[in-house]
């Protein structure tokens, strides 16, 4: 784990709400909250992958030249406040959302990056929301399916998989380790 953000680095940055609390209610809130994410953070990074469960986040991000670790930690803390802000005010609640800061790991071989996008696409299938990571429409995984314009970097990730269907078959093969063994393929 490491304290600081450092240019041109990939890092994974996850986070989840307080106790058993949700950070989303409503798909709106998924949608708020990435426009909050793109607000704040958009000219700062690089957005390879993400995932939002009701809970918590995962975001796999490279950070653009010349962004300060304390410009990038007060615009994740602003983003956050904001969100909680928000959401506050929408649902009548008050205090912290948020369980702390956010946590963040480098990656630090193309092996661990390739691993962390297929993680944090098949977070849905890891907690039992959904049986396939192409079925949850909160993560980036039908986005890298399509050929919309989007603000995710597309072409940096697809280079690691060997293309389009050398992505679409690493997360077919990989979402067995997450699936109950009632539907495990003999």
């Amino acid at each position: 784990m490491t304290d600081i953000f450092e240019p041109e680095e990939i890092y994974h940055i996850y986070n989840r709400a307080i106790g058993n609390e949700k950070l989303f209610l409503s798909e709106e809130n998924y949608s708020y909250f990435l426009n909050k994410y793109h607000q704040f953070l958009g000219d700062k990074l690089e957005t390879l992958a993400y995932c939002l469960i009701p809970n918590h986040f995962h975001f796999l991000v490279k950070i653009k030249p010349n962004i300060t670790n304390e410009k990038l930690v007060k615009a994740f803390a602003d983003f956050q406040n904001s969100y909680s802000k928000s959401f506050n005010k929408a649902f009548k609640r008050h205090g912290a959302l948020f369980q702390r800061k956010f946590k963040r790991k480098k990656i630090d071989s193309e092996e661990y990056l390739s691993q962390v996008i297929i993680y944090i696409h098949l977070n849905p299938v890891k907690h039992k929301i959904t049986q396939s990571p192409f079925d949850w429409n909160f993560s980036s995984l039908k986005t890298y399916l399509s050929e919309k314009p989007t603000k995710l970097n597309r072409s940096m990730a697809l280079e690691w998989f060997g293309g389009l269907e050398g992505f679409r078959i690493s997360h077919q093969e990989n979402v067995v380790i997450y699936l109950p063994d009632e539907f495990q393929m003999e």
